[in-house]
């Protein structure tokens, strides 16, 4: 991990198209950043890229229970049909 030390109105770039610059700190510790980058480059919080990445797992999880059923009931049926 790259640490930098910077003070309010530097900044610092990220690749050739990505600038970011210290817009202040708070009291409170709280950095405020300003990011300059093409509008086609996503930026998330940690934390939201965290919870898409926790809602997809919960999907596939979703996914694999709702195929278990469907095959599970497939079976059933199949058995039904087998003993008329």
């Amino acid at each position: 991990m790259l640490v930098l030390r910077r003070k309010a109105g530097e900044s610092f770039l990220l690749g050739e198209q990505i600038t970011v610059t210290v817009l202040g700190v708070e009291p409170n510790g709280t950095v405020n950043l300003g990011i300059d980058a093409p509008r086609n480059v996503l930026i998330l919080r940690s934390e939201l890229q965290q919870a898409v990445s926790a809602n997809k797992e919960a999907a596939a999880g979703d996914m694999a229970l709702v195929e278990a059923l469907e095959t599970a009931l497939f079976h059933v049926e199949q058995h039904k049909e087998d003993n008329q």
